[in-house]
């Protein structure tokens, strides 16, 4: 059932483009309004002013959820629905709820494959950063682009990490996918998504994974991470080289997700082909006592964990099956970049680990981008 209550916006941001507002509200009720931080989506509901009266999803903030630290604009009251279709939109998204809306798919008639291109698949949005980073170093002048899938949080229109990458040229462009909306363009299927993007947009790479802030349960396939599975075989299928970026930790509190996360470990499990995985060089395995002697080689001292990684983790043979492969990566650079160097409130002081895993991924996934080019331009088959 919607929690929704009434409010008046407090205080309002100009918006980011046809993007996300970010508003102030207060409840309506007795007493004096007790400020909320609220977001609006400017493209499905136009933009808001202060004094305006609205409606707002009030249940993400009561429940204190770690990505829904805020209200969501429903309606505006006072403005109406100022939000317009694409031209030549024939697609609803959010279908069947009072936000539905008509958009103009991507999709392109033709189909040609194989693709033969590199494509990444994210298990988290605050992966997209270093590996796109990584990606531009290794792979100097290659266009990667983005496909937004589901299994986030927010939209796509309300990723700072997005627009801070877009502005900086390490993003050539970004599609949202499936119930996913609020990028450049609109897919119904991820997988029509990168064939766009590769095909037609001409991206040199592209890279799958959920938006801002992860959806999940605590179990083993009730979490947004479980979209990777199905982004992979997607890439698979289309015949592109396919990497999955590990997501690593030495500093998470819960022990499934330290090391190598359950999340990962579930989808290499599951995976009906194998794909190729990168770790930072130096860890030869990416669980048991491997991985706690890799990490002193990497960081040249014992990681900034109370309880350190997993130990007792084993590694079967579906996980083994897989192309493990070593990078380099620069740490120090990154943190010097002045992009997004923070996941669940960690930083790369506080939580290395995870963003060299990302590092590795985006290293592995340029050297697989030069590989495919280099054959391109000899004219032969990759």
């Amino acid at each position: 059932m919607l929690k929704l209550r009434r409010a008046t916006i407090l205080d309002a941001e100009p918006p980011a483009g046809s993007g996300e507002q970010r508003l102030t509200v207060g409840l309506t009720g007795p007493g004096p309004p007790d400020p909320r931080p609220a977001i609006a989506d400017v493209a499905l509901l136009g933009r808001s002013e202060i004094g305006d009266d609205v409606i707002v999803n009030a249940e993400a903030l009561d429940l204190g959820l770690g990505s829904g630290g805020f209200d969501i604009l429903h309606v505006n009251l006072t403005r109406g629905l100022e939000g317009r279709s694409a031209r030549g939109a024939e697609v609803m998204k959010l279908n069947y709820t009072s936000l539905q809306h008509a958009v103009s798919p991507v999709e392109d008639a033709a189909l040609e494959l194989p693709l033969e291109r590199p494509v990444a698949v994210l298990a988290l949005h605050g992966q997209l950063a270093p590996v796109a980073w990584a990606f531009a170093r290794a792979s100097p002048g290659a266009r990667l682009g983005y496909v937004q899938t589901e299994g986030g949080a927010l939209p796509g229109s309300h990723s700072r990490v997005v627009a801070q990458l877009r502005e900086r040229d390490l993003l050539a462009g970004h599609l949202t996918a499936g119930a996913a909306f609020g990028g450049e363009g609109e897919a119904i299927t991820t997988g029509g998504a990168v064939h766009h993007g590769l095909r037609t947009l001409g991206w040199d790479a592209a890279v799958c994974g959920p938006g801002p802030g992860i959806v999940g349960s605590g179990s083993r396939l009730g979490h947004g991470g479980m979209l990777a599975l199905d982004s992979a075989h997607v890439a698979l299928a289309l015949g592109c080289r396919t990497l999955l970026i590990a997501r690593m930790s030495c500093g998470e509190r819960r022990a499934r997700h330290r090391g190598i996360s359950h999340h990962t470990l579930t989808v290499l499990d599951l995976l009906l082909e194998p794909v190729t995985v990168a770790l930072p060089a130096g860890i030869r395995s990416p669980v048991g006592a491997d991985l706690r002697e890799g990490l002193g080689s990497i960081f040249g001292a014992e990681p900034p964990s109370r309880r350190g990684p997993a130990p007792a983790v084993e590694r079967p043979v579906r996980i083994a099956r897989h192309d493990w492969r070593r990078a380099e990566v620069d740490l120090p650079a990154y943190g010097a970049s002045g992009l997004p160097a923070e996941t669940m409130g960690r930083g790369i002081a506080e939580d290395p680990l995870f963003f060299a895993a990302a590092l590795a991924g985006g290293t592995a996934l340029g050297e697989l981008q030069v590989h495919v080019g280099a054959g391109e331009a000899a004219g032969e088959p990759v």
